[in-house]
């Protein structure tokens, strides 16, 4: 079995040659190493091109692949069914390939002195000599901390701020006459009744024409009110022509 100095690693090797990806064990970023060809392959096939997508040289890989060789300390059976096959030289040469592999790669990963795990450069506070989860960067944990402050206050008087004052009411106009929702225009939309407000003779304010007191001065707007005459000021019964005091037409 192959044995390497973290177990977060996946064998990407074909029988046309040799590859690895090591992986952080706190990011989960990886580094793929240098392409290594087969010797045994040539040797008997000859190179017929590569399998699709493998790099010659190393590379550093977001996340983890979903590959079968994944974690191979989790998946040796697998794998040693996917090499089932495979001649001793040809196994020999894995060996020798995944050593390299591991030397190449070791230069980028560190090993935390608190949890053991392998991390990468990113992942590594060097002041310490621990992972950045053991003893995370002072200045980059006080700025997390002051950001997540932040979006709690905010979050904190989002709740208590008054974004709306006013009344809720309703807007449906009911029409007198029928009693049903007479809509927006200046008739009834169901009998036709005139939906035009109402001006109150006492305090000259507009009213709607349902009502039946005036929503200004109270005065009653169902009770046929007198008529007052412009030149005297005197008041008349409702439905005279001419005013009783001056003889002034009333309008």
């Amino acid at each position: 079995m192959l044995q390497s100095f973290t177990r977060n690693f996946e064998d990407n090797s074909t029988s046309a040659g040799f590859q690895f990806t090591f992986y952080c064990d706190v990011c989960n970023d990886g580094f793929r190493s240098s392409f290594i060809e087969s010797e045994t392959f040539k040797k008997a096939k000859g190179l017929r091109g590569l399998t699709t997508g493998i790099g010659v040289l190393g590379s550093l890989v977001g996340g983890r692949a979903s590959s079968i060789g994944y974690s191979f300390g989790r998946g040796s059976n697998i794998l040693s069914e996917r090499f089932e096959g495979q001649s001793p030289e040809w196994h020999k040469e894995h060996e020798n390939a995944f050593k390299l592999a591991q030397n190449e790669s070791k230069r980028l990963f560190h090993r935390c002195h608190g949890c053991h795990l392998y991390v990468c450069d990113a992942c590594f506070n060097e002041d310490e000599g621990l992972c950045t989860k053991c003893a995370p960067r002072q200045e980059i944990y006080v700025a997390k901390a002051r950001a997540d402050t932040m979006r709690r206050n905010i979050d904190q008087a989002s709740m208590e701020a008054t974004v709306w004052q006013g009344e809720i009411e309703s807007k449906v106009t009911i029409c007198p006459t029928c009693g049903k929702p007479a809509g927006s225009g200046k008739f009834c939309n169901n009998c036709g009744a005139s939906m035009e407000m109402r001006e109150c003779p006492q305090c000259g304010e507009m009213n709607a024409p349902s009502v039946k007191f005036c929503n200004h001065c109270g005065m009653n707007l169902a009770k046929p009110q007198p008529l007052i005459c412009p030149s005297c000021g005197e008041e008349n019964q409702p439905g005279v022509r001419f005013c009783g005091s001056c003889g002034s037409k009333l309008e």
